[in-house]
């Protein structure tokens, strides 16, 4: 089996290498040996940097995804959790849909003012009470 140098990996992955070092570094992934100062690694690296480069995208936190990869690095993808992330996706694009679509309609609105339309009024009224739920949450439901 090739290693792959640091800087290859880095190369054939399109992650910085302080990037590779710092996943290293929380355990996501796992260098196998050294030529000189340089890391090595296995080609099952690049596997698990596209999946944590998935991981990333779909919202998942490096610390969730530190649990997605068996001791081996092979992946070991936690089902109950992918369909909870994908349910939560599937409310985001529910929510950003209805948000462009309210938008669309206010740019297209024949109101003399935008605080004329009615609807303008409602995007403004769910955009506050959004705002305020997600400020009790950060706050821990308080």
């Amino acid at each position: 089996m090739k290693l792959l140098d640091i800087g290859i990996l880095a190369k054939k992955s399109g992650v910085p290498a302080s990037t590779l070092r710092y996943y290293e570094e929380v355990g996501l992934i796992r260098s196998v040996g050294r030529h000189g100062l340089r890391r090595q690694f296995e080609p099952q690296a690049l596997v698990q940097l596209a999946l944590i480069s998935l991981g990333k995208t779909a919202g998942f936190s490096l610390e969730d995804m530190k649990g997605m990869f068996g001791k081996d690095g092979a992946p070991d993808l936690p089902r109950a959790a992918l369909h909870l992330r994908a349910d939560k996706l599937d409310m985001q694009i529910r929510q950003l849909t209805t948000l462009r679509n309210a938008l669309r309609h206010v740019a297209e609105c024949r109101a003399e003012s935008h605080m004329d339309c009615p609807k303008f009024r409602r995007l403004l009224r769910v955009s506050s009470r959004a705002t305020t739920e997600r400020s009790k949450e950060a706050r821990g439901g308080l």
